[in-house]
């Protein structure tokens, strides 16, 4: 058996300890033999591969990043490197080169809807769900989210020192694009006194009622923790930059500092706004990554291991499971209005921008 595993689209904590998971568990299990594709779907156009043994995946557990590195803007049947052309058919040859009996596709969304895509055309293709934003549809959990998280709430923890000492509004910026998944978990965790997410059209005008009552109140500070994807009522969302030859274009970013010049006239208070920006996916992933990781490694595995093709490995509730492609290519996953932590925010009297 000759096994493919590739990263595709951004990085993230836990990338290394799936890739690990996958290949100890095939090598022990099947015997097989595992080669490493290098920078996503482009190292199968440009032919770049890293064998895979017990050797180079040991020690690689804890950390960040993928030694396979990756690519977020090679879609084979958009390839703009050569005006947008479908290249898919060469990939595929290339993947029979090989005798690839299997590839496994480590991504989010848009990797997920390039592998169903691939799947449709023959190619036996099993998934694992990778993204800091959570926003994969069907998983409760993708890994790389909680390390996320963690980096968000330790942000927060410093920013309120400062805030307090010099009675400031800091506003701290996370990533999450169209979803509001670490923003929320982020905030909440950090202690925020207020949290802003996509999900949630925001009133400028509340947001800065609460800092004009803790200036009075004698708290003489705010939090708060705004993702970029968060935008107020009837605006759009703050998009930094455009990327023609990506996936996934629009490139969003700069709503905290948006925020911050809003506040600031309606404040005598100083506002002061921090990007996180790719500092949450940088680093070692926490225990629970590496966990959930190690079990999403496992699991797919063993779908190869059964011929069980067209397949991505989720977690619901504390099982490990699997669904089709097709039901998650190309998807996301938001915040739901009624989510237990949204309640659980407001009944704590935070502030969620109404």
């Amino acid at each position: 058996m000759h096994i493919g595993i590739l990263t595709g689209g951004g990085d993230c904590p836990g990338l290394n300890a799936v890739i690990r998971a996958v290949t100890l568990a095939l090598i022990k299990q099947c015997g097989a033999h595992v080669t490493g594709i290098r920078r996503g779907f482009l190292g199968l156009l440009d032919r770049q591969l890293l064998p895979l043994d017990e050797a180079v995946v040991g020690g690689i557990l804890a950390q960040g990043g993928t030694i396979l590195g990756t690519h977020n803007r090679c879609d084979p049947f958009h390839y703009f490197a050569e005006g947008g052309a479908d290249v898919s058919a060469r990939l595929i040859a290339y993947v029979q080169e090989l005798g690839l009996d299997a590839l496994v596709v480590i991504g989010g969304d848009g990797s997920m809807a390039i592998a169903d895509k691939l799947s449709r055309l023959g190619l036996p293709i099993v998934g694992v769900p990778k993204t800091i934003d959570n926003d994969l549809c069907l998983t409760d959990r993708s890994f790389g989210f909680d390390s996320a998280v963690s980096i968000v709430a330790e942000a927060l923890d410093r920013l309120e020192t400062t805030a307090r000492s010099h009675g400031r509004v800091m506003i701290a910026e996370t990533m999450g694009r169209y979803a509001g998944w670490i923003a929320l978990e982020g905030g909440i965790a950090g202690a925020a006194d207020v949290i802003l997410i996509p999900e949630l059209p925001y009133s400028v005008a509340a947001v800065a009622e609460v800092c004009r009552r803790r200036e009075q109140e004698g708290a003489g500070h705010t939090l708060i923790c705004i993702a970029e994807g968060a935008h107020p009522r009837n605006e759009s969302m703050v998009v930094s930059q455009t990327l023609v030859d990506s996936p996934d274009p629009l490139r969003l970013g700069g709503v905290g500092a948006a925020l911050a010049h809003q506040l600031q006239s309606r404040l005598n208070s100083e506002v002061r706004s921090t990007m996180l920006g790719h500092v949450q996916r940088g680093g070692s992933p926490t225990a629970f990554d590496r966990i959930l990781a190690t079990q999403f490694g496992w699991a797919a595995a063993q779908l190869i291991k059964d011929a069980r093709f067209g397949r991505m490995v989720v977690l619901q509730g504390s099982e490990m499971r699997d669904v089709a492609l097709a039901e998650v290519a190309g998807r996301n996953r938001l915040v739901p209005l009624n989510h237990p932590l949204l309640l659980t925010a407001q009944g704590l009297g935070l502030c969620l921008g109404q």
